[in-house]
């Protein structure tokens, strides 16, 4: 065979319409790549933003190239087959039928999620409860779809819009609010004076979570807020102990408050409230 034949056979494997979608493949998913590099590469070596500001702004850019490119995969496709994609997408009655079944969400969902960004109502990274169903950390924010990682490590997707609440744990500054429900039979002075002693060795044990000023002082330190309710659900006496913390302790200062507590409860034998059911014998009836 000589060299001719093989550019000849060369020739026409190239001319060939699979050949070279497969190529735009290949061209397309190393241009995706290379760019989110890129991305990642420049946000890396700047810091003229948090860190979390970076990573959202990343995670919308990546998804931002990926429907680009997708998009531009697919009108190369249909030209490989001599299809003119602009000359489809002006069709009336196809444009008709592209939001009949689809445009409309998906134009919502991309204006939801630019809203995201630009409102600043959550950053990667964050915990945060969605619709007051979905709770977990922030895995991805892209222009369609929120992903949030679950506690249990569940991946959940939902549409941007079809997110209508959004409850962030990670504003900066969380407040530990944290409820002791006791028993009527117990004295309201020697409850206050223990939870007094209590708040104490809160902010000497748990002091380094608490968010602090310029000087170092803490903003608002565990403090007793006093009897937040005369009569919890017909239970007993409720107190309330609170403390202002950075937003990312706040769960470990959350469950380290609840232990000094119950610890302490148990020390001084306090009675906490329990659950009363009354039953009432219908007419008629006798023991």
């Amino acid at each position: 065979m000589s060299l001719q034949d093989i550019w000849k056979y060369a020739g026409d494997f190239w001319d060939h319409a699979i050949t070279q979608i497969i190529v735009g493949a290949i061209l397309t998913f190393l241009l995706v790549v290379i760019l989110r590099r890129i991305i990642h590469s420049f946000f890396k070596r700047t810091n003229f933003m948090e860190e979390k500001k970076e990573k959202t702004i990343e995670s919308m850019l990546n998804s931002l190239i990926k429907y680009i490119a997708t998009f531009g995969f697919i009108v190369y496709v249909l030209g490989q087959f001599g299809i003119n994609a602009g000359n489809i997408l002006a069709g009336a009655g196809v444009i008709g039928i592209i939001v009949g079944f689809g445009a409309q969400s998906l134009v919502r969902d991309l204006l939801a999620g630019m809203f995201l960004l630009y409102e600043k109502q959550l950053e990667k990274g964050d915990w945060v409860k969605v619709n007051n169903t979905y709770e977990g950390l922030v895995e991805e924010i892209g222009l369609r779809f929120l992903k949030v990682r679950q506690w249990s490590g569940k991946l959940t997707t939902i549409g941007n819009g079809q997110i209508h609440t959004i409850e962030n744990y990670n504003m900066d500054e969380m407040r530990v609010v944290e409820h002791v429900s006791i028993s009527f039979y117990e004295d309201p002075k020697k409850i206050f004076a223990i939870l007094e002693d209590t708040v104490e060795r809160l902010n000497t044990e748990l002091g380094t979570y608490l968010k602090k000023d310029l000087t170092g002082n803490p903003i608002e330190p565990f403090q007793l807020y006093g009897m937040s309710s005369l009569n919890d659900h017909f239970h007993g006496y409720q107190y309330t102990v609170t403390g202002l913390c950075n937003d990312l302790l706040y769960f470990t200062a959350a469950k380290e408050t609840r232990r000094i507590l119950a610890e302490t409860m148990y020390e001084h034998g306090i009675t906490m409230a329990e659950q009363q059911i009354s039953y009432r014998m219908p007419p008629g009836e006798h023991s």
